[in-house]
């Protein structure tokens, strides 16, 4: 299916042609009905362009209290009217994610790892198809294990790599290996890293981020319930990864890159690293720095979307 453009181009150069959002799944089409059943939305049930058709930003993270919390604090950011304690989940009727609109931004929860965010990510982009929104960015906000760097770093991905260092995403689909890209928009990441400039305290680095399977073995873990390896061997995986531009770790890149990119869709993974994996594997910093640290990533985000509304020069 090839991109959807609406020509809007005029005489006057002001004038843009919108990028709307697309699915690559010809049978849509055919469907009476799309029932987005793990957040309670349907193509029936609900007017989805009247609820969403205004979207320019989509910030995902794992938490739902850190995306609830992240709502409130852009509504704040926002300078926008009404009471930020008392926006309401639009998915209460499921207990699967959480999402919560506040203006042009959508606010969502995805879970741990590949598989629950996968399937937040079919469901998030035929939601904004359905809803007819055009020139979205999305954000994956997160923390993450950094590697070679300070605690408190963050990192802007460039590319989302697997366990060997290659930016790519391998999904079975029907018995078969398919394999896609996971690079991720550059442009945005720069304006991402530009932004982190303008910002106090929000030291920020633009590399390749690993995606791993899960948090212990596959991220090199010496205090799981697991260990089939040797500390020695741990260092030197790691000293591998940051020589192939790898400085963080976390359980998602890899398929929002893919996914966001098949679709067309500009997308930046910001997390925040917790800790140097090269100094230890379990997390020590007081709650209050772990607080302050998970917030530098939804700053950064902020004050860009901020930017492009025009609200800061």
């Amino acid at each position: 299916m090839a991109p959807i453009l609406l020509n809007c181009m005029g005489n006057d150069h002001n004038d843009y042609i919108k990028q709307l959002v697309q699915v690559k799944n010809p049978y849509l089409d055919t469907m009476e009905e799309d029932i987005l059943y793990h957040f309670n939305l349907g193509t029936k049930t609900h007017n989805l362009p009247e609820m969403f058709g205004d979207i320019k930003f989509v910030c995902v993270g794992g938490s739902a209290n850190r995306m609830k919390a992240f709502a409130q604090f852009i509504h704040q950011e926002l300078k926008l009217s009404g009471n930020p304690e008392e926006i309401s989940d639009i998915c209460e009727g499921t207990d699967r994610y959480c999402m919560y609109k506040v203006g042009p931004v959508l606010s969502i929860s995805h879970g741990m790892g590949v598989p629950s965010i996968s399937i937040m990510l079919h469901e998030l982009i035929k939601l904004l198809h359905h809803a007819q929104c055009h020139d979205v960015v999305l954000f994956r906000l997160g923390t993450s294990g950094g590697v070679g760097l300070a605690p408190g770093t963050v990192v802007v991905t460039e590319k989302a790599v697997d366990y060997s260092f290659r930016p790519q995403f391998e999904q079975v689909v029907l018995g078969k290996v398919i394999t896609r890209s996971t690079e991720l928009d550059e442009g945005v990441a720069h304006e991402l890293l530009q932004c982190s400039s303008e910002l106090q305290n929000i030291p920020t680095v633009i590399g390749n981020t690993m995606c791993t399977h899960d948090f212990y073995e596959g991220q090199g873990r010496l205090d799981g319930a697991l260990c089939s390896f040797s500390h020695e061997e741990k260092l030197e995986y790691l000293r591998k990864a940051y020589d192939a531009g790898v400085r963080n770790i976390e359980m998602e890149s890899t398929v929002f890159a893919a996914m966001c990119r098949v679709c067309g869709l500009k997308a930046a993974v910001v997390c925040v690293a917790l800790l140097n994996r090269f100094d230890g594997d379990q997390i020590t910093s007081p709650h209050d720095v772990l607080v302050e640290y998970q917030q530098r990533p939804q700053a950064l985000v902020s004050h860009f979307i901020k930017k492009r509304l025009g609200l800061v020069v």
